[in-house]
C-alpha cells in the first residue's frame, strides 16, 4: 500500500489500535476483529512473539488493511520490518536515523516524541505524524493543546493513555489521531476470543471521532 494511501487512511479514520499480544494467534485474531468492526488499521509491535511473521502473514493475507511495526527502536528492526511489507513504521521515541530511512524508502513513519524540542527535530526530518507518548501522564489533552499552539501543522498522534473517557478531548484539542490498546482490544476479550465485544469498543470509538468532529452549536 502506497505511503499517501496510508498517510490518507490514518488522517480520516483517526484510530491506530496497537497490538500488543502475547501470542501470534492472539495478534492476528485482535487484527481481524478490529478490520471487521471498521478500522482497517492495526500496529503489530515488536513485542509480539513472532511480530515479523505476524506482520508478514497479514499483509500477505489483507490487503485491504494497513499493517504497521510499532516500538520500532532502531535501524537494523525497520528494515526488517520495511522487507515484511509494513504500511508504517512507528515507535515510542524518537530515533532519527529510523525517520530518515523511512523517508527514504516512501513509507510513512511516526516517531514518539514528548518534548517540544523532539516534536521539532521529528517534523523536520520528515515524519508524516508525530506521536506524543506517554501524553496522559503529561496532561493529556491539556498537553495536545499546549503544544499544538506553536505547532499548528503538525499532525499528532496522541498515544498512552486514551480512553473512551478521554478519546474526545483529545480529537478536539487537536489530535489528528488516536493511537489505542488496551482499551479497544482488552486482553480478557483476546483470550475468550469475543470479537463481538472488541467491534463493540471499535463502533464506540469511532462514533467519538464522528462526534469530536461535528462542530459545537
Amino acid at each position: 500500500m502506497d505511503k499517501e494511501t496510508v498517510v490518507t487512511s490514518i488522517r480520516e479514520i483517526s484510530i491506530i489500535p496497537a497490538l500488543r499480544m502475547f501470542s501470534a494467534d492472539d495478534a492476528r485474531f485482535a487484527a481481524d476483529a478490529v478490520a471487521a468492526a471498521g478500522i482497517p488499521i492495526v500496529e503489530v509491535t515488536m513485542t509480539v512473539p513472532g511480530a515479523l511473521e505476524v506482520i508478514g502473514e497479514l499483509v500477505r493475507h489483507n490487503a485491504q488493511v494497513i499493517v504497521g511495526a510499532g516500538t520500532v527502536f532502531d535501524l537494523a528492526t525497520a528494515r526488517r520490518c520495511l522487507d515484511a511489507g509494513v504500511g508504517f513504521l512507528t515507535s515510542t521515541g524518537l530515533d532519527l536515523s529510523v525517520v530518515e530511512f523511512a523517508v527514504k524508502a516512501g513509507v510513512a513513519v511516526l516517531p514518539g516524541a514528548l518534548t517540544p524540542s523532539e516534536v521539532m527535530a521529528a517534523w523536520k526530518a520528515g515524519a508524516d505524524f508525530v506521536k506524543i507518548f506517554p501524553v496522559a501522564q503529561l496532561g493529556g489533552p491539556a498537553y495536545i493543546k499546549a503544544l499544538k499552539a506553536p505547532f499548528q501543522h503538525v499532525p499528532f498522534v496522541a498515544a498512552g493513555g486514551v480512553t473512551q473517557a478521554n478519546a474526545v478531548d483529545f480529537i478536539r484539542a487537536g489530535a489528528t489521531a488516536l493511537g489505542i490498546g488496551k482499551d479497544l482490544i482488552p486482553q480478557d476479550a483476546i483470550q475468550h476470543r469475543q470479537a463481538h465485544r472488541i467491534k463493540e469498543l471499535a463502533h464506540r470509538y469511532l462514533g467519538m471521532i464522528k462526534e469530536a468532529r461535528t462542530p459545537y452549536e
